[in-house]
């Protein structure tokens, strides 16, 4: 292997070659896609990556890309093959003159290898809670434990007012389905064994973006650190119960407020509405 402490650098982002991993530091300027600059920096165990490939790039580049094994990364699991190409966090962009030295590099990494197949454990560190973002229709936050999302009353369908605020113990989630923002109705759904509406709207295990809301950036690290929760919970899911803060009181009036809205449009009925402002009142 080359020497460790070896640093590759290229465009947005900088490799340093390790014994037994790679480094990768990810710059924070206006011109580095967003996601990269969030991940900051990512240790990529050498058991996670299956190959090495290096290929001309645009504009007089080369692209030297560490190919992760199936498996190994949450991030790349929660993406589902849905990242741009230029918010690839395995793909170093180079100029075209430092080729020769991509490709000593290429070829110590592949001598490295070892790992092949899919991975039977995540091999990556996902991003580290707590996390938030804000939806369309609600915010979500996870602490590492439990994921919660408060909804918007100016985004929130009627449905997920009535369901009311949600929180679900990594225990009961069985996965996570990301849906990139960039695409038509991108949302944010929490896996838990249930059969969900078929509209993201009307789920309230889910979250859904729009334009400005929930970002690639923000949105993407917070399914992989919940996704590496649920698969690597273990023993460990029996967890305490979170105490869950009482709410401020101008956020109570807001909701209550919003709660008549609905009742007086009919799309609360009577009863709902009575249950649903003592819930409320319950938490001042």
């Amino acid at each position: 292997m080359s020497r460790m402490g070896d640093v590759l650098a290229g465009f947005h982002a900088a490799w340093e070659f390790e014994s037994d991993s790679v480094l990768i530091r990810y710059e924070r300027g206006l011109r580095t896609p967003k996601l990269l600059s969030a991940l900051r920096e990512r240790r990529i165990p050498l058991s996670a990556v299956a190959g090495v490939t290096l290929a001309p790039g645009k504009r007089g580049t080369v692209v030297l890309r560490l190919e992760p094994r199936a498996g190994a990364d949450p991030l790349l699991e929660a993406a589902a093959g849905q990242l741009k190409e230029g918010s690839d966090p395995y793909r170093l962009v180079l100029p075209a003159e430092r080729e020769t030295l991509a490709e000593y590099y290429a070829d110590e990494l592949r001598s490295q290898l070892t790992g092949s197949g899919p991975a039977e454990r995540f091999l990556v560190d996902a991003p580290e809670a707590p996390l938030s973002f804000k939806a369309y229709d609600g915010k979500a936050s996870f602490d590492g434990r439990t994921v919660r999302f408060r909804w918007f009353w100016t985004g929130a369908s009627s449905a997920k007012w009535k369901a009311g605020d949600q929180s679900f113990a990594v225990s009961e989630l069985s996965g996570v389905e990301w849906r990139s923002p960039e695409v038509f109705e991108g949302h944010l759904r929490l896996v838990n064994g249930q059969e969900a509406p078929a509209q993201p709207d009307q789920d309230p295990a889910t979250v859904v973006f729009g334009l400005g809301y929930g970002p690639v950036h923000e949105s993407l690290p917070f399914a992989a650190a919940v996704l590496a929760a649920v698969r690597g919970r273990g023993a460990s899911a029996a967890v305490p119960a979170v105490t869950v803060p009482r709410r401020d009181p101008a956020d109570i009036a807001d909701r209550i407020r919003h709660l008549g809205e609905l009742h007086q449009a009919g799309l609360v009925t009577d009863e709902e509405f009575t249950v649903k402002k003592a819930e409320l009142l319950a938490e001042l």
